[in-house]
């Protein structure tokens, strides 16, 4: 064998000894609320994350101000689709509008259209609190429903203080924030 094949034969079997891939998914949390909508259609436009809570990675608070996140731990979606979507199909739920995400997957144009700005969505190893805050943004165009912008700020317990607690608190303030939103919408 050559310098080059038994190089190329090493490469390969460093490689097959990776360390394996673990993804974390938010488990979905159900709302119970119901809430005749006062409009036919809502788009939800892909939610803007801050640059921790946007990576693959799932960061964590470790110290006061200090977030840290180990690349052991990713998440199993692009974080920022994934929000989109949880909200999406907890609205759906929620109300009785048709609800989708942007790009409009349907004919014709929404209602209205929700664009939330996360600024924090963080769990903290410290407090043993998941904070999601941020502010949404509810618009019409063509018909009678008044622009309107709303903050929010919820905290969650973390049943462990770790990132997968983190990612089980995350999923319960995304729903508390898909029924604040959809309380707009109540007749």
């Amino acid at each position: 064998m050559t310098r080059t094949t038994l190089s190329f034969l090493a490469l390969a079997a460093l490689a097959a000894c990776g360390s394996t891939i673990t993804r974390l998914d938010a488990p979905p949390t159900a709302s119970t609320l119901q809430i005749p909508a006062s409009v036919g259609s809502v788009m939800i436009r892909t939610v803007s994350l801050p640059t921790y809570a946007a990576a693959e990675e799932i960061a964590i608070e470790t110290d006061p101000g200090v977030i840290t996140s180990d690349g052991d731990l990713l998440a199993a979606d692009d974080p920022s689709r994934a929000v989109t979507l949880a909200l999406t199909q907890s609205l759906d739920k929620i109300l009785n509008a048709t609800v989708g995400p942007d790009p409009w997957p349907f004919a014709g144009l929404p209602d209205v259209a929700v664009d939330i700005r996360i600024s924090e969505m963080l769990g903290s190893a410290v407090t043993g609190q998941f904070r999601l805050a941020g502010q949404y943004y509810v618009g019409g165009d063509g018909i009678d429903f008044p622009n309107r912008s709303r903050t929010f700020a919820y905290t969650v317990p973390m049943p462990t203080p770790d990132i997968p607690g983190a990612v089980v608190a995350q999923s319960a303030a995304v729903t508390q924030l898909a029924e604040d939103i959809a309380r707009q919408f109540a007749r």
